[in-house]
Order: structure tokens, then sequence, then C-alpha cells
């Protein structure tokens, strides 16, 4: 693959993203670029424009770089690793996961929900042995000798139904001791978990030493699952929260509109008229949804950043503009006086 050209000095916006903190040495910008669309997620994207989404990224002042094995069966690694070989290791803060290794001697089986990537077959292994190779395989596809957050991958009911509870025992004793080992090398600076449910997160924090937890779509302005005690626990524990999913898969950033999606399903009528409330009072302040959808989970003093999938400079662009833009108080009063957000939620300043 040839590296696009990645943006020179001149592109680096005058009013820089802000920045959170992930443990002693990792700063990143609250905005972070996920890379599940760069594997043929949604799309079969040409190379010129997987690579010209991290270019952009990096243009718009964003440092955090967030992908995993599993987003095209190791084509979103490769296309992240191709874009970021014309920039300082050192400027970038690199995530991925373990969990599931590539066999390239086996066939893709259905179902990965990928319309296009790679053609190998992901192998699901928790073991210690299973989450060296995993890592081992991304450096070699990142062009890398190391990276900076590295996430055990949806050890949750959502991916495995009953088998979470087994994924999980084989985790705890067999990857995060890997993954304790590779932070006291200095593999990885930073440790932790990527998963779909606030409750698995909350398990993993009670059972080891995480530095940091990638959660999707349980604390958005929609839903708010995580705020009873997940958050207040990542809080007590100093573990820096990474919240992947704040459009609901969609509804949050579309609208109460027929055939919105929520959990990459229709939503229910219910869910619909929910957000359509939400909606109005946004639109009686003068904010879209978007925005304030944006702006909600980033006002928790847990969160280190929120992960945005994208695949075009004016999406990427549009999302770290849109989050400095300011928010009257008045629309998250309003909301919390209509039970549309709990009254402890924290706001935006």
């Amino acid at each position: 693959m040839t590296p696009v050209t990645m943006p020179g000095p001149s592109t680096v916006p005058v009013d820089p993203l802000p920045r959170r903190r992930i443990g002693a040495e990792l700063r990143p910008t609250l905005i972070g670029f996920g890379g599940a669309p760069l594997g043929d997620l949604y799309e079969e994207l040409d190379e010129a424009k997987a690579q010209g989404a991290v270019a952009a990224a990096l243009a718009a002042g964003i440092n955090l770089i967030d992908t995993a094995p599993l987003y095209g069966h190791g084509l979103s690694e490769h296309r992240i690793g191709a874009a970021l070989r014309a920039v300082p290791r050192g400027a970038v803060i690199l995530s991925t996961k373990v969990g599931r290794w590539m066999d390239p001697r086996a066939p893709r089986a259905d179902g990965s929900g990928y319309r296009g990537g790679l053609p190998h077959r992901a192998v699901i292994d928790y073991s210690h042995d299973g989450a060296l190779r995993s890592l081992e395989q991304s450096l070699i596809r990142l062009g890398t000798d190391h990276v900076d957050i590295l996430l055990i991958h949806d050890v949750d009911r959502w991916t495995h139904g009953d088998a979470v509870e087994e994924h999980f025992k084989t985790a705890m004793s067999g990857a995060y001791r890997a993954l304790v080992r590779l932070r006291d090398e200095g593999v990885v600076k930073a440790i932790g978990v990527g998963v779909n449910e606030a409750a698995m997160c909350e398990r993993f924090a009670r059972a080891g030493d995480f530095d940091v937890m990638m959660l999707a779509g349980r604390y958005t302005l929609l839903e708010q699952g995580a705020l009873e005690t997940f958050l207040p626990l990542a809080l007590a524990r100093n573990i820096a929260v990474l919240l992947a999913g704040v459009f609901n898969s969609g509804i949050l950033a579309t609208g109460a509109r027929p055939g919105a999606f929520y959990n990459y399903a229709p939503a229910s009528p219910a869910l619909l008229d929910r957000v359509s409330r939400i909606e109005a009072i946004c639109k009686a302040h003068g904010t879209e949804l978007a925005h304030a959808a944006l702006a909600f989970p980033a006002a928790h003093p847990a969160v280190a950043s929120i992960v945005l999938g994208a695949v075009t400079s004016d999406e990427i662009r549009q999302n770290v503009e849109t989050l400095k833009k300011p928010i009257p108080q008045a629309l998250w009063s309003d909301l919390k006086s209509a039970g549309l957000l709990p009254a402890d939620a924290p706001t935006p300043a």
C-alpha cells in the first residue's frame, strides 16, 4: 500500500482540541479517530479514501487512533499502519485490541458484519498466548514495535451470549496476565477492555488493575446506564474511559426519522418517541441533536475521549468543530426537567 502524504505544519488547527489524560503518560485529544469503518464496515473503501481519512483526522488535530484486528479482519490495521508511516510515531496515540487473531489459512466465516476486508478467519482467543499472538500480528500490520493502548475486546453478552462467563474467566487468567506483562515491559503504556456493556466494564474494573476502558453505546444522550455505578468506579480507580457509539449506531445523528437505527437495528416506537422529545428541546435552543449528542457524554470527568468513526474529511472536521461550539445551559436543564436526563448527570459548563 502506498502511504498517503500527511498534512504539514500549516494545517495544524489554531484552536487545538482539548486533551485529557490516560495514566501518567498519555494525553489524548477529546475526540479520537475510530478505525472500524476502515475495515470496510459500511462500504468497501479504496485505499486513497481510507488512508485519507487518517490524514484528515491528524490535520484536524486528533491524536488518538483506535483500531482492532476484527475491523475488516486486519484491513483497518493495515490501512492505518500504511497511513501512519509518514508520521513520527510519538505524534500519535495508537490503540488496538486482543481477543481475536487471524488465521491466514482458513476462509472467513459468514456473518462477520463487514462488507469487505481481508479473507482471513478471526479466531476468538482470550488466552495468554492468544493475546500475545494477536498483538504480534497487529504490530506487523501497523508497522510499529509498540502500541500505546491495548484492550481486551468484546468480552460481553452482546458478543458471546451465555459463553461470556467462560470468556471472562479465560480473559482474566490469560489475556489480562499477558497485558500486565506487556505494560511492565513497556511494550504498551495502558491496558484495558473494550466492550458494549457497562456491567462488564465494572466487572473487569473490580477484577484487575486497568488504566482505560472503552465502552460503546452505553453512555449517550439517549441512555445513561453507566452513570450510576461504572463511571463513579472509574473515577475512584483512575480508569480513563473512551466512549464509542455515542450516536447509538445512528439515531442520535439522524434524528427520529422512520427507519432510524438504534444498536444496529430499527429503533422501536418508544425509542423514536424519546428521541423526538430530546430533539424538540434541542431545536428550541437552536442546537442540533448531533451536537448535543457529542457534547453530553464528553462532559463526564471520567471520559478521556469520544472515539468517532468517519471516512471523509468533511465528517471529521464537522465532528471537531461541532464539539467546540457552546450549548445553552438551559437546554440541559430542560432535558432534566422533562425526565430525559438524570438530574445528577454532568453537563457541559
